[in-house]
Order: structure tokens, then sequence, then C-alpha cells
């Protein structure tokens, strides 16, 4: 409307003014489109930002170079662009819903000092549509928590036996519909068969193993929708060795589309 008032006037101006009203109006249209062309002809997608946070963990996990071999398997899916911080408390931050996925990759035993915003957060970041990776011994993240079960889906138990010796074995793909294990066949890698997983919340098994020591099969891999957001938790990841094996580095890959919601 002021525009509209800046064009009147008395004859000759008012045609003038009008004129210039016009050109002014028909060149940021032009301009407009022409961006609006150009985005459209880049065909550009949108690059998943992920965070992988680390820094802390039991001695026998050395998150200084699993951190990198993550980064760098999860860096070779498309349009995807990953940073590491190494501090727990970067959680606090708001930065953290600048990212599409967060990837907790760390176990600490000492609660954060900010504990409260950290996990006011990190609830915040997925049920309003975030994705979160949980790896290996980051079911024992948060154990002072309550709600962190709520976000895992099965956390660490101290009660339960910690898991099999570290050593080869077979991970099964149970279920080969999935956008994440589709067309995939079952692995072999060298890690820590994990048994010691509790919790009842629901969540929908991708891929179990069998114990040698007591001969039960034990989840691996499994994910879980919460609010707008998705999860995906695998125990797998003692060393960089668990890391060899290029089914492993593409369920890993495909985990990310999958919690970016990319081709849907």
């Amino acid at each position: 409307m002021r525009s509209q008032a800046r064009c009147t006037g008395h004859h000759g101006p008012r045609l003038f003014i009008v004129l210039m009203c016009g050109l002014v109006s028909v060149g940021w249209l032009a301009i407009s489109a022409g961006n609006a062309s150009e985005v459209l002809a880049s065909g550009k997608p949108r690059v998943i930002r992920v965070l992988i946070v680390t820094g802390e963990d039991y001695i026998g996990h050395d998150w200084r170079s699993t951190a990198p071999v993550l980064r760098d398997i999860l860096r070779q899916a498309p349009n995807v662009d990953v940073r590491i911080v190494e501090d727990i408390e970067f959680l606090a931050s708001e930065v953290i819903f600048d990212y599409t996925v967060i990837v907790l990759h760390f176990k600490n035993y000492e609660a954060p000092a900010r504990e409260d915003k950290i996990y006011n957060n990190l609830a915040s970041f997925v049920d309003n549509g975030g994705g979160i990776l949980l790896t290996h011994f980051a079911c024992g993240a948060f154990e002072q928590w309550p709600g962190f079960v709520r976000i895992a889906g099965r956390v660490w138990d101290r009660q339960k036996r910690p898991h099999d010796p570290w050593g080869r074995f077979r991970v099964r793909i149970v279920d080969d519909e999935h956008p994440i294990t589709k067309g995939l066949s079952d692995f072999e890698t060298m890690d820590e068969l994990y048994t010691c997983l509790g919790g009842e919340e629901s969540i929908k098994l991708l891929a179990v193993a069998r114990s040698q020591v007591d001969g039960e099969d034990y989840p691996m891999i499994f994910v879980r929708e919460i609010g707008k957001g998705r999860v995906v938790h695998s125990v797998l990841g003692h060393d960089s060795r668990a890391y060899l094996s290029e089914t492993y580095r593409e369920i890993l890959r495909r985990a990310i589309r999958w919690l970016a919601r990319e081709g849907e």
C-alpha cells in the first residue's frame, strides 16, 4: 500500500512515477524469477549435517582412533558433511539444532556439568525431527538420566553380563526390508558382542548376533521413532577393526540418510 501511495501525484510527475514504479516492479520480479530458475536449474540437494560427539569413554575404547574412522565412513555418503566435537558439554549448546543428525560416540561415567540443558536439548532435538545415532558404549551414556532409555531404546544394565570376549562373530540381518538393511547380507566382524542391554521400550530389530557364551541372540542394530525424530542404535564399534566390514560401513551410511529422511 505504501508503494501505491508514493506512485500517486498530478499528471506528468504522476505518470513518470507510475512508469518508474512499474519498471522497478517488473525488474524485481525478473530478478526473483531468475534466482528461482537458477536454484531449480542447479538441482543441488541439501547437505546432511552430522555432528559426532565424543571425547570420553571407557579406557579400553580408543575414541581418538574410532571417531575419525567413523567420520570418514559417513563422509562417503552423498551430500554428508561431518564434524567431530571432543566435548560432550557441546550438547548443551543451541548450535546442535543446526545439525540434521547427532552421533553419540562416548561413554561418560560422571554426569555432565550442564546435565539438565543437555538432556532437554537431546529430547527436544529428536522430538522435533532430528536424528540420533548411538554407537557401541553410547548405550551407557547418561546412565544418570532416567529418560535416556526413551531415546536409546535399550541402555547399559550394570546387572547384566557385559559382553562376550572380544573376537570374531557373525552379525545376522533379521529385517531385509528396512531401508537401512534392505538387500544386505549377514557379515562377520571383530568386536565385542554386547549382552548388557536392558529396557522395555519398543524397538525394531535390524540385526542380531548369537553369543558363543550362552547361545542366545542379542540385538546389535535396531531403530526407534520418537515424536518427529528417529534413532538408530548400534552396539558395534569397540575399535577400528569393528569398522572393516564393507557391509557394516554401508549400514552406517544408510543409517545417516534414514535418520535425515533423505529421499522420502
